[in-house]
This record gives C-alpha cells, sequence and structure tokens, in this order.
C-alpha cells in the first residue's frame, strides 16, 4: 500500500521589524529559478539513480517548481544550452549570467527584472521535491524558507530594487538574516516542509512517500537497494 505525502506545515516568525517596508502597492512579482544544468546535476545520488536518471530527477523536480509559482511569471537564471530549450519549451523565459555561480546568477536576473519594473522577486531553488505553491511566500521585506536544517535558504523573496545582495552556498541562511539586517528590512521566516525539503543525499530519497516516488520517476527498487 503506497503512503500518502504528508500534510503541508506551514508557520511564520518574524524576526525583526525595522522601519522599510514594501512602498505603494505590489504592481508585479516575478519568480527567478536559477538552474546551472541538468547534466551532472544531484552528482551526490549518482551512485543510487545514475546520471540519466538524475538529470531526469532534477527536470522533474524544476517541472514543479515552475508550476509552483502558480501564475506568477517565472524566469530561470542559466547559461546552459539545455536548461535554456527546456525553458522555451514551457514558454518560460531565460536570463543569462555574465558571471559563474548561484549568487551572481540570481543577482543579474533580479537586477534585469528591476530594470523592467517588477517590485518582488521570489527565488526558488529547483530541487524543492515538494513544493506546491510560492505563493505564500511573497511579503514584505525579506521572507526566507530556509531548508530543513536552517542552514540553505531554499526560497527568498525581496524588493527587487532593495540592493539586496545574494550570498548562497553552506549557511547562507545566517548570510541572508544578516543581510536583511543590514539593509533594515523585516524578516520573516517561513517555516513550511513543502518548501524545507530538497534534495542533496542518497538518503533524502528515502524520505520521500511512495506516491511521492512515482511522481518524480523514481523507482522503489532504486531507492531501497
Amino acid at each position: 500500500m503506497s503512503q500518502k505525502p504528508a500534510k503541508r506545515s506551514t508557520s511564520a516568525e518574524t524576526v525583526a521589524t525595522n522601519n522599510q517596508t514594501a512602498s505603494g502597492a505590489n504592481t508585479a512579482t516575478a519568480v527567478v529559478v536559477p538552474i546551472r544544468s541538468f547534466d551532472g546535476a544531484l552528482s551526490r545520488l549518482e551512485a543510487t539513480l545514475g546520471r540519466s536518471g538524475c538529470s531526469e530527477l532534477m527536470r522533474r523536480m524544476a517541472s514543479r517548481v515552475v508550476t509552483a509559482a502558480d501564475g506568477l511569471p517565472v524566469h530561470i537564471a542559466s547559461n546552459d544550452a539545455e536548461v535554456t530549450a527546456w525553458a522555451h519549451n514551457r514558454a518560460v523565459s531565460v536570463v543569462k549570467a555574465d558571471r559563474p555561480g548561484l549568487s551572481a546568477a540570481v543577482t543579474k536576473a533580479v537586477q534585469q527584472l528591476a530594470s523592467a519594473g517588477v517590485s518582488r522577486v521570489v527565488v526558488a531553488h529547483a530541487d524543492l521535491a515538494r513544493v506546491r505553491s510560492l505563493r505564500h511566500a511573497v511579503g514584505i521585506g525579506l521572507v526566507i524558507a530556509p531548508d530543513r536544517w536552517r542552514d540553505g535558504s531554499n526560497v527568498i523573496c525581496v524588493d527587487a530594487d532593495s540592493g539586496f545582495q545574494f550570498s548562497y552556498g553552506p549557511g547562507s541562511f545566517q548570510r541572508h538574516l544578516a543581510e536583511a539586517a543590514r539593509l533594515g528590512l523585516e524578516v520573516t521566516v517561513l517555516r513550511d516542509d513543502t518548501l524545507a525539503y530538497d534534495i542533496d543525499q542518497p538518503e533524502d530519497l528515502l524520505e520521500l512517500s511512495e506516491d511521492e516516488r512515482v511522481d518524480l520517476g523514481i523507482e522503489r527498487s532504486v531507492v531501497c537497494r
């Protein structure tokens, strides 16, 4: 008998309230999804899924994140030709980075969207296996959904023109909180298991229910061996 996915648990904690809030009406919000590549993605899972299995899993999770934008315009941040073709097939625009690295790719995309008149950006990682909607991550100041260990920054929402300095990598959650404090932003930490759950290690696959594995194209025999 297949297990049913756990119900979503969502809560928010306001960490700090300072003197800066969103000015005026929220006239435009866009979603940025950085994807370095599909080929070579999820390399820690290659021994379990194989290279092609990792690439396919990354595509499926990225598709879920794009769908979770729930009507908000999506922009993929990538320089990869395969990712670009994948995005265009889904009528999703692509912003090419001028420097290597996740933080640089996101910064370039946010700056370009700010120049185009977008007021708020939601930056979401592409490996969120349980994501359903990103709408509730939209808010004033900094809204941030950390990973399960409150180390990484799975989803961030900020004003596009706030000058927020993105700094991804290990320990990014605390660095992003410090950046919000530097800018005087109100901070809301969104504790949501559908946003906190990302796929990095083979053991992460074991926490998925059978239904979730089927949705992501992961064979039970592969995970359990």
